[in-house]
């Protein structure tokens, strides 16, 4: 049934000709079979025709046909040839005029066109009856096909462009849509690459403090100056892996920002924004788990930051009576952390209203920095309503 569906949504002009063919053949054994002179019998054969034909190309030229349908209903009024089951291609073209996109003046000529063919019809061959209301009561229920007709293919035109315009609105809101986002990532991307340039700035000021001071006791203290070597040598380690992801970061060339060194928030600091969130009416459960221990400093940037935007929006969407808990959990290869909501369960769409901090983009700033540092993420309601936020952030670089 399906493969017959798409042939005919394929093949509507094969369609229309079988529907011709075969009312072609019923109205020529009505000629046969009908009392009419020898003349009316032959000037019906070519009416007939021209009628299946307007059945056959009503689609791929609706005006046209319209215009030969007409003319042939005139022929046949002069012709004396009575109303045939060929007669019904009035009705078909009428509806397809309609339901066209063509030029609505078309339309409206069709309209009136049906509704001057039946009285015309019955002028021409009055029914053997000499009761003027019973013609006027035939003539008016004969005019009503036409008329529906023409109010059907209205309808299916209005409903078609109706569908069209909604179809052109979804795919320039998607357009939009996938501009914002792009727009939001390259954004959230350069802002994460301004705040590792102050990490890898931090870094480096430690090393040459470090090599200051071991230059300056090298001498008198070679154990001391041994051991600022060997700050030296793991923060280099560690500058070089935050610079390789400023790089793999930064992609949109903009200039780095001036100005002195600023600390950088770190998984330390998450207890005093709960602390914070907590003043301004939220209520948190905050609890770590496993051995805390030093981490690089873009995992933990990130997920102060990904703390950072879950309890902001959680107070700003969670509702009046939201509650929320966190939940870091030092694995031995990775960084887990756990933020839920029991709140008014709000969609992916309030992450991407803004950050925390008014310049984020919500999931796509998360996502962003978890990939930064080769983590994963994952978010989305709670059962039973509110948001959940997982992420898995490893300890060791990605390379």
């Amino acid at each position: 049934m399906q493969r017959l569906y798409d042939f005919i949504r394929r093949h509507p002009t094969s369609v229309d000709s079988f529907w011709a063919v075969m009312l072609f053949g019923f109205s020529v054994l009505w000629v046969v079979q009908a009392p009419m002179d020898t003349a009316s019998r032959i000037a019906a054969v070519p009416i007939i025709l021209i009628l299946c034909t307007v059945v056959a190309l009503r689609r791929r030229a609706p005006e046209w046909m319209l215009a030969l349908a007409v003319t042939a209903g005139a022929a046949q009024l002069v012709l004396d040839v009575e109303v045939n089951p060929a007669d019904w291609a009035m009705l078909v073209i009428i509806y397809t005029v309609a339901a066209s996109d063509g030029r609505r003046w078309v339309s409206r000529v069709a309209l009136i066109a049906g509704l001057c063919a039946a009285p015309l019809a019955q002028l021409r061959w009055p029914e053997p009856t000499s009761n003027p209301v019973g013609r006027l009561s035939l003539m008016a229920i004969l005019i009503v096909p036409f008329a529906l007709a023409w109010v059907l293919g209205d309808s299916m035109r209005t409903r078609r462009a109706y569908f069209a315009q909604l179809e052109a609105r979804n795919a320039s809101l998607e357009q939009e849509r996938e501009a914002q986002a792009k727009v939001a990532v390259a954004a959230e991307r350069a802002r994460i690459a301004r705040e590792l340039h102050d990490v890898v700035a931090h870094n480096v000021s430690v090393m040459v403090v470090q090599a200051d001071g071991a230059a300056y006791v090298m001498d008198a203290a070679p154990d001391q100056a041994r051991q600022a070597l060997e700050t030296i040598s793991s923060t280099g380690r560690q500058a070089l892996a935050e610079m390789r992801r400023l790089l793999g970061v930064l992609r949109t060339g903009e200039p780095q920002e001036g100005g002195e060194y600023v600390p950088q928030p770190d998984v330390e600091q998450i207890e005093d924004l709960v602390e914070q969130v907590r003043t301004a009416g939220l209520a948190v459960d905050f609890k770590v788990e496993g051995t805390p221990r030093p981490l690089p400093s873009g995992v933990e940037l990130t997920a102060y930051r990904i703390v950072q935007e879950a309890l902001t929006n959680t107070r700003k969407h969670g509702g009046p009576d939201a509650g929320a808990s966190v939940r870091l959990v030092y694995f031995d290869d990775g960084l887990g952390l756990l933020v839920e909501d029991d709140g008014r369960g709000a969609a992916h769409e309030m992450y991407e209203d803004g950050g925390a901090d008014g310049r984020g983009h919500g999931l796509i700033g998360m996502r962003e920095r978890v990939g930064m540092v080769g983590g994963t993420l994952d978010a989305g309601p709670r059962p039973g309503g509110g948001f959940r936020i997982s992420a898995l952030l490893p300890l060791k670089p990605a390379h």
